[in-house]
């Protein structure tokens, strides 16, 4: 193994590291975008082209769609209103924000799970449906979340095992 495989190798486990950031709620997929891009600036021989991450950041656009996507039918299955959703949404966006302060950053995926589901409770309450219904449109936004999430981590995980051989070669 000479020096270049070895500051490969780190590469690699950075870029694993970085869909760690899934789990705060941050754009896990592009700073791994960003950090592979990185790789093949400083290594134009590297064998991923630049053709390659145009279709890598296709993949990126559409994990977001699909969380976006994936809450929304979510909570729709359960009910919600098209106003619930958006409530939901905004909910899901400042929990991950106040979720961010607890368990060194941790919080934020409970944060933005509690939030969706306490945003879509509380518009559809507030439109006057009964508790029962906005509850369990509340849960249908709080599983799309989850859901969405975990859709938008594994693409993550095919990109990573996109560009890992492209790095270690």
């Amino acid at each position: 193994m000479d020096f270049g495989q070895i500051w490969a190798g780190l590469y690699i486990i950075i870029c694993f590291g970085v869909l760690g950031l899934h789990i705060f709620s941050l754009p896990a997929n592009w700073v791994l975008l960003a950090l592979v891009a990185g790789w093949k600036a400083m290594h134009p021989e590297m064998p991923l082209t630049w053709m390659w991450f145009g279709g890598l950041a296709g993949l990126a656009v559409i994990a977001e769609v699909l969380e976006f996507v994936i809450q929304l039918k979510g909570s729709k299955k359960y009910g919600a209103s098209g106003k619930g959703n958006i409530g939901g949404i905004i909910g899901a966006i400042a929990g991950a924000i106040i979720g961010a302060g607890f368990l060194f950053g941790i919080g934020a995926l409970p944060g933005a799970l509690l939030g969706a589901y306490g945003g879509c409770l509380l518009v559809e309450t507030l439109m006057g449906r009964s508790f029962d219904e906005a509850r369990a449109a509340a849960w249908g936004a709080m599983w799309g979340k989850f859901f969405g999430l975990t859709v938008k981590a594994g693409m993550g995980g095919v990109i990573l095992s996109i560009c890992v051989p492209a790095i270690w070669s």
